[in-house]
């Protein structure tokens, strides 16, 4: 008598959660599949994984470094316009640090970019005024000091 009001309960509540299961399921509409819009390829130079949103706060280290990465990635790829935009986010989610304005300021005068370039390698050593690479770094200011000299002319 027991194991028949025992399987009747466990009966009664398997078909009670079934039915609030159908239930739920039967409450959202159901939708098609948008077919009608073309996919489009996304623009590989217009990388914009790693923004933070609106309410997010900005200082993000861990993105800075990501960012650091992905940047080298498209210098070595070839993609500098891709890079700068990587290490200007590294800028910003890490304002303090000095290497994403070196490998601004490399990326910049790859593309061409001298007073860009010469302003970030400046920013570079006077956020690290001893840093190991600072007679290079000087070297290229006083070459892109010279080249936009001759271009105003």
């Amino acid at each position: 008598m027991l194991c028949r009001l025992t399987s009747r309960r466990s009966l009664l509540a398997a078909l009670s959660c079934g039915f609030f299961f159908l239930t739920a399921l039967s409450a959202r509409p159901w939708q098609a599949p948008d077919t009608a819009k073309p996919k489009t390829k996304p623009n590989s130079s217009t990388d914009n994984a790693t923004k933070n949103a609106e309410d997010q706060p900005m200082w993000d280290p861990l993105r800075a470094e990501k960012d650091l990465e992905v940047g080298q990635y498209y210098m070595r790829k070839g993609d500098v316009d891709a890079a700068i935009d990587r290490f200007a986010d590294a800028i910003v989610a890490k304002p303090g640090s000095a290497i994403p304005f070196r490998y601004l300021g490399e990326a910049q005068e790859k593309k061409g970019l001298k007073r860009d370039a010469l302003k970030s390698y400046t920013r570079y050593l006077e956020l690290v005024p001893h840093a190991d690479d600072k007679s290079k770094i000087e070297k290229k200011i006083e070459k892109l000091r010279s080249e936009v000299a001759k271009a105003k002319k």
